[in-house]
């Protein structure tokens, strides 16, 4: 086969078990930057049509901007197709809808949940964030074992967690149901990680975000709205309760914020720990104060997007990166790829927590650009700034574990050396 044919697979989910798969991202941007992948059965789940990969990070801003020509709405945004009865159930979030195809509904619904997320009121988290990332680290050297402890299992999933419950306004007794939803709609392609899934009649594994096993979140979303609406306080959850939304926009704002606004932090966190352990020296201009946070933060965002992949479905025959497209063809933006094009960003490979400009897509571009990447880059400044203040400087003393997803860049397992004097 001629080298230059020749088009490596970056949709199986097993392969980001693994590692991200850089090399294979610089062949496709350097030789085919929208190349045709197919969809075969993996795992049970079922096979598809196949999809345009875009790996260049011009071509990917230009299709998360253009919803004219790259519609989240026709098709959702996962990479496998929906069962088309749940298109009209799916297309209720405004993840899955486009400012020109949703009579309005898509611009209203970001304005409103703008209003919730105001800066002001996340900021207002930011002494109780701070807070409970002190006690979570702390804990985690208290109860270390050999000086070393798992931060995702002792910090990082409860750190996102609860930081994302206060906003909301989830009571304490209910927070662990937040955690076993995520677990169950993020990791369904690991079989690790998920519970097993349940089957269809036809023996294959039932898509988790079908509204069929959404019922039981959508029941505590209107409990909880309810509540709210007798005992208002001030976060989102009562905001939204208020807002005059339908059941079922409430309900869907609800798994999506649940969802979305956990795993962000809860991919983020770990992996820039994770990046700084495997870079010592980046990390001691971190802890000598020679790299500013918010640089930082963004840096370690860039090398670590919480969120690997996002499908769009091209809405009329067109063009990307001289590759014919047509309607109907699904299109899937690679983010960690756009992340590391040397188009974008010089040495991509070099973890540079100062660098600046910095155009990572981590939280998108365009229309859907994530509205909770203020309270994101919040939780990870304040995380960040406490461990540099209070523990040693990141090593690994044993294998992270990787998510088995082509969606979400988790990682699962991080051991760390937590005792020892700070820095």
């Amino acid at each position: 086969m001629d080298p230059a044919a020749y088009v490596p697979d970056v949709f199986d989910p097993r392969i980001y078990g693994a590692g991200i798969p850089y090399e294979s991202y610089r062949l496709l941007r350097d030789r085919h930057p929208v190349a045709w992948q197919p969809e075969p059965e993996i795992q049970g789940w079922p096979a598809g049509p196949g999809f345009w990969a875009v790996t260049r990070h011009a071509d990917v801003v230009r299709v998360l901007r253009d919803h004219a020509t790259y519609s989240s709405w026709l098709g959702a945004t996962q990479i496998r197709d929906p069962d088309p009865a749940d298109l009209p159930f799916l297309r209720r979030t405004m993840l899955n809808q486009d400012p020109r195809r949703s009579a309005g509904d898509h611009g209203r619904l970001r304005r409103l949940v703008s209003r919730a997320f105001t800066p002001a009121r996340v900021d207002a988290f930011a002494s109780r964030v701070r807070e409970r990332a002190r006690t979570l680290l702390a804990t985690a050297r208290a109860k270390a074992e050999d000086g070393a402890a798992d931060l995702v299992r002792t910090v990082t999933d409860e750190y996102a967690l609860l930081n994302l419950t206060d906003l909301l306004g989830v009571p304490a007794a209910d927070r662990g149901l937040l955690l076993e939803w995520t677990v169950r709609i993020i990791g369904y392609q690991d079989p690790e990680d998920a519970p097993a899934p349940l089957l269809g009649p036809d023996g294959k594994p039932l898509n988790p975000r079908s509204p069929a096993l959404l019922g039981e979140m959508f029941s505590y979303a209107r409990e909880l709205a309810a509540h709210k609406r007798a005992h208002p306080g001030d976060d989102v959850m009562t905001a939204l309760a208020e807002a005059g939304l339908d059941p079922a926009e409430l309900e869907m704002f609800f798994f999506l914020l649940t969802v979305a606004g956990n795993d962000t932090v809860r991919s983020a966190a770990p992996g820039g720990l994770l990046a700084l352990a495997r870079d010592p020296g980046a990390y001691r201009l971190l802890a000598e104060g020679r790299t500013p946070l918010h640089t930082a933060v963004d840096e370690l965002l860039r090398v670590h997007p919480p969120v690997l992949s996002f499908r769009r479905t091209a809405a009329v025959d067109t063009e990307l990166a001289g590759q014919p497209i047509r309607a109907g063809d699904k299109v899937v933006v690679f983010h960690a790829s756009a992340n590391h094009d040397e188009r974008a960003f010089t040495d991509p490979g070099r973890l540079d927590l100062a660098r600046t400009p910095n155009p990572h897509v981590s939280f998108g571009d365009g229309p859907h650009v994530c509205l909770g990447a203020h309270f994101a880059r919040l939780q990870l400044r304040v995380l960040y700034e406490e461990w540099r203040a209070a523990m040693p400087a990141p090593e690994l003393v044993g294998p992270p574990r990787r998510l088995v997803s082509n969606f979400i860049n988790g990682i699962t397992r991080l051991p760390l050396r937590v005792s020892g004097p700070a820095g």
